[in-house]
């Protein structure tokens, strides 16, 4: 089979326009200032439309505890201040 009609520079260029990836969109979280990904819960006090969703503070306490674990199985001490 051949192809009838080539696919001219500028066709290609105007179909391609709109495969480019969109940048992030972010809002102001009403409880904290902070900026959050629009439909996400805030990450850093954990609310989501007004409501708490996450537990911030558990969250913090997990990824200290893995990180711990972590640096044990690697050999790796603890930095003392």
């Amino acid at each position: 089979m051949v192809i009838r009609m080539r696919h001219t520079r500028s066709h290609t260029g105007n179909r391609r326009s709109h495969h480019a990836l969109k940048g992030t969109r972010f809002s102001v979280c009403e409880n904290c200032s902070g900026n959050y990904i629009k439909h996400h819960a805030c990450e850093s006090c954990g609310k989501y439309k007004g409501r708490q969703v996450l537990d911030v503070n558990a969250r913090i306490a997990k990824m200290e505890k893995r990180k711990k674990a972590k640096n044990k199985e690697l050999g790796i001490e603890p930095k003392k201040e």
